[in-house]
């Protein structure tokens, strides 16, 4: 479940990312909503780390020792 959610964030991040693309590009700079998305992909961002680091913390997710 918690491998599940950290996809559905990084998604999200993506999907962030490409949808301030478009702001870009469709409103040349006129309007917020490229800040906007900004935004929202920092926040999801560090969710996404702050998710991360609880479950290495908790020990739900361990770090491979040997590549």
């Amino acid at each position: 479940m918690l491998k599940v959610l950290i996809v559905i964030l990084m998604f999200a991040v993506v999907v962030s990312l490409f949808s301030g693309l478009f702001f870009l590009l469709k409103d040349e700079g006129k309007t917020q909503r490229v800040l906007n998305s900004l935004i929202v992909r920092v926040s999801l961002s560090a969710l996404l780390i702050a998710v991360i680091l609880l479950a290495l913390w908790h020990g739900d997710l361990t770090l491979n020792p040997t590549p």
